[in-house]
């Protein structure tokens, strides 16, 4: 059994071009960063310590599961996900006319956690100038308030990126090549998984 260790319907929705048959199982882990943790240090813990979680649940050895974080980073600080307006806008302040990297860390175990694998996507996302109206209109469509960084690529904050260069579905939240990648290490064809019968 193939297990998503995230709640994000972003992530279930990109696995779910992958593989047909996976459950979905939140990790509740506490996600404070280490005092001097450097933002690629971060997202690579995230990952294996939500891939950790779900193993101290109980799973079978044999099952292969997937852990996902991604952080938005500007000058070496992350900006997680905003607690009120004015975080957002801050955020999106500090975002505005600048460009900025998005880390996506991947965990890939089996139950047994006697394989494990790990990787972090970065990719680098430049916004155009961002006026304090447009962030008031773009809190109110509410899309900001669960996102890193206060905005989602794949949704309207898509207007403010005026150029990407990475891996998109990392930036969404999950880099669907590494995951393919990983997966194949682990005995599952995401081909041979989508073939209708």
């Amino acid at each position: 059994m193939i297990i998503l260790a995230s709640a994000s319907p972003r992530r279930r929705e990109l696995l779910a071009n992958l593989v047909s048959s996976f459950e979905v199982r939140p990790a509740d882990i506490d996600e404070t960063p280490f005092p001097m943790e450097s933002p690629e240090e971060y997202v690579i813990r995230m990952a294996r310590e939500k891939a950790e979680a779900i193993t101290a649940q109980g799973v079978d050895h044999r099952d292969v599961i997937i852990a996902s974080d991604t952080s938005v980073v500007i000058d070496g600080q992350i900006l997680g996900k905003p607690e009120s307006f004015a975080h957002a806008k801050a955020m999106l302040r500090s975002l505005s006319g600048k460009t900025h990297q998005v880390m996506t860390s991947l965990c890939v175990c089996n139950g047994g956690l006697n394989r494990v694998a790990t990787c972090n996507v970065v990719s680098d996302v430049s916004f155009r100038g961002i006026s304090d109206l447009e962030i008031e209109h773009y809190w109110h469509t509410g899309e900001p308030c669960d996102k890193a960084g206060s905005y989602a690529i794949q949704g309207v904050g898509g207007m403010f990126v005026q150029h990407m260069s990475g891996s998109f579905s990392a930036v969404v939240g999950l880099p669907i090549y590494e995951v393919s990648q990983f997966l194949s290490e682990f005995g599952v064809s995401p081909l041979k998984e989508n073939i209708r019968e």
